[in-house]
């Protein structure tokens, strides 16, 4: 429930071909800034336009004049970068994305559809296909006592050997407002995050998890 091909749609994302050749995804972060270096100069001239060196943005895309975009970074067709936005690089944004108003992204895959509207910090994460995240829902991604970040499974941990890792959100996944994803959160398709709920381990595809960190089948 927490490999690539059990989170995510790869056919939504410019970095599928990178995605493929990992097992889990947080083995996927340490390559994301020299994946958009390889990927930028190889997109069409027609489509993308290089803004500054290694800032690639889709034409059909409206950034904001407020907003900063942090080489190297990618800014898919018809996504909206709004003001005061704050690209830090290492961003991989898709087609028809939000980045909001003091939205912070580092180090990141946004895939299509992707909205970080309102108050996001998104570091060191993955976030899937139409996966949202509520106004000041944030990721964690590194522990209190830096030591390096250990994904909770119900079959038991995961040394990751990594020190800093958000959360790695799937597709169609709703984080309520003010959530917090604490580092090495794994979140499966379809699943939601009530609001204000600090969440933690491996939350499977289709639950909800609730603010006393209860996980329950969304059909219940």
């Amino acid at each position: 429930m927490f490999r690539i091909r059990d989170l995510y749609d790869l056919s939504h994302t410019l970095a599928a071909s990178y995605l493929e050749q990992f097992e889990y995804p947080w083995e996927a972060l340490k390559g994301i800034k020299e994946m958009i270096r390889a990927l930028g100069p190889t997109l069409s001239g027609d489509e993308y336009e290089e803004v500054s060196p290694e800032v690639w943005v889709h034409k059909t895309a409206k950034v904001f004049p407020s907003a900063y975009l942090g080489a190297p970074c990618i800014i898919g067709p018809n996504t909206e970068v709004r003001h005061c936005a704050f690209i830090r690089g290492s961003a991989l944004v898709g087609a028809d994305c939000v980045v909001g108003n003091s939205v912070e992204l580092k180090n990141v895959i946004l895939f299509d559809h992707v909205q970080t509207p309102h108050y996001n910090y998104v570091g060191d994460s993955i976030l899937g296909y139409y996966a949202h995240m509520g106004a000041g829902s944030i990721t964690s991604n590194v522990r209190s006592d830096k030591q390096l970040v250990v994904i909770h499974a119900p079959e038991g941990n995961i040394e990751t050997g990594i020190k800093k890792i958000g959360a790695m959100v799937g597709d169609y996944v709703e984080c309520g407002c003010n959530s917090v994803l604490n580092p090495g959160t794994v979140i499966g398709r379809h699943s939601n995050v009530y609001p204000t709920s600090c969440a933690r381990g491996v939350i499977p595809e289709n639950s909800i998890y609730k603010n006393n960190g209860q996980i329950v089948p969304k059909n219940q």
